[in-house]
């Protein structure tokens, strides 16, 4: 057990504020934003290096150093111990979040959330008549 942690430690860390689009690079976006998607979460995150065939284990109770509030990490790992990549098309980190943020988008968990909210046609009662200030 203790062996499989140590080795966990050496495995490349994902954080989702990495390819959210929502934030900003000072905020810890790390990918262009027209690339990036929206909201990811630690589960999406895994289920698509599960995808990609590249082994990765999440971690639900680390928090982001530049904003505790968002929870949860995925640590991949890219490399086998004789050096070759699990996934030949992903040879880096970059590469890794590029492509993890074109399948989070894709990912079945993900339902359409912004469809209802456009119920708003009739914002307010509507005057009708003249305005402008009352004659004496």
């Amino acid at each position: 057990m203790d062996g499989e942690v140590a080795d966990i430690k050496k495995w490349v860390v994902i954080y989702p504020v990495y390819l959210n689009s929502k934030k900003t690079i000072a905020e810890g976006r790390r990918i262009s934003v027209s690339k990036a998607c929206e909201n990811p979460n630690c589960v999406e995150i895994g289920d698509c290096c599960n995808h990609l065939k590249i082994p990765y284990a999440i971690e639900i109770d680390k928090a982001y150093p530049r904003d505790f509030m968002q929870r949860g990490r995925v640590r991949v790992k890219l490399r086998r111990e004789d050096g070759t990549f699990y996934n030949p098309a992903i040879s880096s980190r970059k590469q890794l979040m590029l492509h993890v943020a074109e399948l989070v988008p894709r990912h079945p968990g993900r339902t359409k959330k912004q469809e209802p909210a456009s119920t708003s046609s009739t914002a307010g009662p509507s005057k009708s008549g003249k305005g402008g200030k009352k004659k004496r």
